[in-house]
């Protein structure tokens, strides 16, 4: 087969994430009650959520190598004041509060980062347009 006839592959959509969770309860319990994400179902020892059609699954880690707190997961909100108010309402501790982190020519991306308790990082980003 020629370089020609070779159609081109790119990853485009995310279907699941993966996070590591040493207690399924507590982290069960973070994930729906003080983030409010969609439980989905559970069996022994994993448990998944709906992220506007992308999965969250928590579970131990399954080798000693994958112990370890995952990447970053940036969660898009329209109004990061409001959202960061509302979840520290619900007992989620803020690494810090909601900053600018660049201008752009259109619009201004905001972010905070919170740890589930897990020791997982995460994020809200925010992109508020820019008056016309």
């Amino acid at each position: 087969m020629g370089q020609d006839a070779v159609t081109p592959i790119g990853l485009s959509q995310i279907g699941q994430i993966a996070l590591v969770a040493h207690d399924l309860d507590r982290a069960v319990a973070f994930y729906r009650d003080a983030l409010g994400m969609r439980f989905l179902f559970r069996v022994p020892g994993i448990a998944f959520f709906d992220c506007a059609g992308v999965r969250l699954m928590l579970s131990a880690p399954e080798r000693p190598e994958l112990d370890h707190p995952g990447s970053i997961i940036y969660f898009k909100v329209d109004d990061l004041p409001t959202f960061y108010s509302a979840l520290r309402g619900r007992g989620v501790a803020f690494v810090d509060a909601p900053h600018l982190i660049a201008r752009m020519p259109d619009h201004e991306l905001w972010m905070a980062f919170f740890e589930d308790g897990e020791g997982n990082t995460l994020g809200l980003m925010s992109e508020v347009p820019l008056p016309a």
